[in-house]
């Protein structure tokens, strides 16, 4: 039963018991008072009798006029109803204070939860989420709240953990290198000179990435949207990566249909290519294929409306992506594979730019394998007309 019919209900409860109180007693209390006005007129009509036969004037006729009757029974009656109606409302207020307290239990349950979150045990839970009524609506988003709020502060240690692991390692070796070359131990030649600018800029890319994601995910990372041009945007992306296929043995393939266009940011659109092209062929063995596909699709919104928008995929032919590791793959510094280690100048954060930057863009990012095999890693992005002015 919901709250608001359980308080109408409640107070329906008091006026009846009030009621039922003050009706039950008043035939007793008003017989009383009858009673008490009968015997006080007896009283007074021989009173009157008594001084009529005492009369001394032989001439007038006796008249014998009862004697007013005292308000005595007419104020006890009145002093019975008022202590009968509070003692009924005591009553129904000693109902109404339990049934108080019966509601108020739920409140303070969630209150005492409350303030164990405040404090920052974001295990604690309302336990209402069983009740049918608008306090198990409210426990459960208040479950669902504290939740979030466990996760969220559980993705924030580890990636805390992550980015420290990753930072620490270029930093072990510009440290060790540096000193060693400091020491006598290394001689300063160009191979590790060359270590420890490859190193930095390690750490440069990591921090760049952080910024990135950070200004994405906050919404406030700048954006020149335009119409973009689909085809042109996926074969300028697979033509930077041609040298680099032939040398791994893969073979990089664009099947994207003319005319598709996204409204989108276009160097966004190219580093989210690229990202996605780099993370493929480290994934690729030597002899296979990787392709860049688009094609138009209908999405539907959050309010049941349909929207144009463009998906595009990059396929492989590696290995896949273990069934476990797909709701994580664009996580930050997550490795699916940790046998793949992460060749220099990657920051481990590639995959998580992905997401940041289509998400800014009002689209949305996923992975899936193949059903004959390799990865599927694809973004969507909202359509835009090519006759606006693509830009590659």
């Amino acid at each position: 039963m919901s709250l608001r019919w359980r308080i109408a209900l409640g107070f329906a409860l008091v006026a009846l018991v009030t009621a039922a109180v003050v009706a039950l007693a008043t035939p007793t209390i008003v017989g009383q008072g009858f009673a008490e006005r009968d015997n006080e007129g007896i009283d007074n009509g021989a009173a009157a009798t008594a001084a009529a036969t005492t009369a001394s004037s032989d001439d007038e006729v006796g008249q014998t006029q009862p004697a007013p009757l005292s308000g005595q029974a007419q104020q006890s009656t009145i002093l019975r109803l008022m202590v009968a109606a509070a003692a009924a409302a005591a009553g129904a207020s000693l109902l109404g204070l339990f049934g108080a307290g019966r509601l108020v239990r739920p409140l303070t349950r969630l209150e005492q939860a409350a303030a164990g979150v405040a404090r920052g045990d974001l295990t604690r839970r309302s336990g209402l989420a069983d009740r049918h009524d608008e306090f198990g609506q409210l426990g459960r988003t208040f479950d669902s709240m504290a939740g979030e709020l466990e996760r969220a502060e559980e993705s924030r240690r580890g990636f805390l953990q992550d980015a420290a692991h990753e930072l620490k390692t270029p930093l072990a070796v510009i440290d060790a290198t540096s000193s060693a070359i400091l020491d006598g131990v290394y001689t300063p030649d160009r191979r590790h000179i060359e270590t420890i600018r490859d190193q930095s800029r390690v750490l440069a890319r990591i921090v760049d990435d952080l910024r990135t994601i950070s200004l994405a995910e906050g919404g406030h990372l700048p954006l020149e949207r335009h119409a973009v041009d689909v085809a042109a945007t996926l074969s300028s992306g697979a033509a930077g990566f041609e040298a680099r296929a032939a040398t791994l043995g893969v073979t990089l393939a664009v099947d994207a249909p003319g005319g598709l266009a996204v409204d989108a940011d276009p160097d966004r659109v190219r580093q989210i290519v690229t990202a996605l092209v780099d993370n493929a062929l480290r994934h690729t063995p030597a002899g296979g294929t990787v392709r860049l596909v688009a094609a138009p699709i209908v999405v539907a919104t959050r309010r049941g409306a349909a929207r144009r928008a463009v998906r595009i995929s990059v396929e492989d032919t590696g290995p896949g992506i273990p069934p476990e590791a797909l709701s994580r793959i664009f996580e930050r510094f997550f490795q699916a594979d940790p046998s793949h280690g992460r060749g220099a100048g990657t920051s481990g954060l590639g995959l998580s730019i992905v997401r940041a930057l289509v998400e800014a863009q009002g689209g949305r990012a996923g992975a899936e394998n193949r059903p004959n095999g390799g990865a599927r890693l694809w973004f969507e992005l909202p359509s835009a007309s090519v006759s606006a002015g693509p830009t590659t």
